[in-house]
């Protein structure tokens, strides 16, 4: 049995931070104590003055396998994310083929065994056409099943209202919604071009990705949700006027929940002029209040979860002018890191960054024995250095597609070690090379 022993660290977990020792025996943590001797041929991580976590759960990603492995795959994105201290990933059905029939969701995970440096879990994706499938998803197949309420690409577009009604009502599990309202969308970029042509400033993406775009459609899931009793989790929100659909009840309590991903909690439209395409998303990045709005909710309690949605490109797509440039940027590698920058301004405490990246990922999709440091569960753990500084480079980028918004900027702390399913993945600013990562299991149902 291998042994590996973190002392002297700073442990954060479930609303405390506190002095203690972590002792792993294979995959698990068998003991948690304020000291722990160190046992026979055990390795040893000296942690003082570093923070010991549950590693992030990131309910939202595209990892672009298969069928768009330029921009990249479960093997690279998967290294990237353990890089920067998430141990866990939701990938996105909006791949080729699309994942939108069990026999593909079957064969998505069969691809992903022995591949991925962290944990994986892989959505169902929902279609106009598709509605018997979903009702025959059965209970861990899938993390949830994902809904593109607002433009999107190819046929998982669900507008249908019929659909939309028997998709909520008959769903065994979790709905995730992306919620845009398209023919708002479409009319807005009508307008855009008939002020700019085709050159349209990239500044304008908040004006054509409206807030009212949003708000119509995240109005609507709310309704259908509410009226079908249905589990729904928003991801992505991105404006003020939504955050009064959420309560601030504990997740415990509530069927509707929300997500935030790290870029909306730290950029504003006041980036689109160094940045443009770089930070193009969707739902687009919005008014500086917005993002304020977005904090302050999330200190509320009306939003659950911090996420990524990391989604690369290559340079040259991202390099097109506005309306050809695809939507989404890489941030795996980066997002803990941008958290531990609001804990050190004061926009959130390190107790509620742990609780929305691990804790409530694990509660809210019934992730089996992770996403807390406890004994018996999984050794998913990230230790992060708050005084040594991190500057983002192209020399220290892991994403295939090579580009961060990011390069240039100098973070507060760094990842120190990642620790997946009990093995060091990541260590001294170098991946290790072990392939640690395990399928999810889901228990949470409708």
């Amino acid at each position: 049995m291998a042994h590996l022993l973190v002392s002297n660290a700073r442990l954060v977990n479930e609303g405390e931070i506190r002095e203690a020792d972590v002792l792993i025996e294979d995959d698990r943590i068998t003991r948690i104590d304020a000291s722990i001797a160190v046992p026979d041929g055990a390795d040893v991580i000296d942690a003082a003055g570093k923070y010991l976590l549950p590693g992030m759960i990131d309910d939202q990603v595209h990892f672009r396998e298969p069928g768009m492995t330029h921009k990249g795959d479960l093997a690279t994105e998967s290294a990237a994310a353990a890089a920067g201290g998430i141990t866990s990933f939701m990938d996105m059905p909006n791949v080729n083929p699309q994942t939108t029939t069990r026999t593909a969701l079957a064969d998505k995970y069969a691809v992903a065994e022995g591949r991925c440096t962290a944990n994986y879990g892989f959505y169902f994706g929902a279609t106009n056409g598709n509605i018997e499938e979903v009702k025959a998803l059965e209970v861990g197949e899938a993390c949830g099943i994902k809904a593109f309420m607002g433009a999107s690409t190819g046929d998982m577009l669900v507008d249908d209202p019929e659909v939309l009604e028997r998709m909520f009502e008959h769903a065994p599990i979790m709905v995730v919604t992306h919620c845009e309202h398209s023919p708002t969308i479409w009319d807005n970029e009508a307008k855009a071009r008939a002020k700019y042509g085709e050159q349209v400033p990239f500044s304008e993406h908040p004006k054509i990705r409206s807030a009212a775009a949003c708000l119509a459609s995240s109005t609507l899931a709310v309704d259908l949700a509410r009226r079908h009793d249905a589990l729904l989790h928003i991801l992505h929100l991105t404006t003020a006027i939504e955050m009064d659909l959420f309560s601030k009840a504990h997740r415990s309590e509530k069927r509707i929940t929300a997500e935030v991903c790290v870029h909306h909690l730290w950029f504003d439209e006041s980036s689109y002029e160094q940045l443009g395409s770089k930070i193009k998303c969707n739902p687009a990045i919005k008014r500086a209040a917005d993002r304020k709005a977005l904090v302050a909710a999330l200190n509320e309690g009306r939003i659950d979860i911090i996420a990524t949605d990391h989604a690369p490109h290559t340079a040259s797509e991202k390099a097109a002018s506005y309306f050809e440039a695809p939507a989404g940027l890489p941030l795996v590698q980066h997002a803990m890191l941008t958290l531990f920058d609001l804990v050190a301004d004061g926009q959130i405490n390190i107790e509620l960054l742990v609780d929305r990246v691990s804790h409530a990922p694990a509660d809210l999709f019934g992730i089996t024995e992770r996403g807390y440091v406890r004994e018996g569960y999984f050794a998913d753990l990230v230790i992060v250095d708050p005084a040594m500084p991190y500057t983002v480079s192209k020399n220290n980028l892991l994403s295939k597609c090579q580009w961060s918004p990011f390069e240039g900027h100098q973070f507060s702390a760094s990842i120190d070690t990642t620790i997946v399913n009990g093995q060091v993945v990541f260590r001294d600013g170098k991946l290790t090379g072990h392939i640690a990562g395990r399928r999810m299991e889901f228990t949470r149902a409708r």
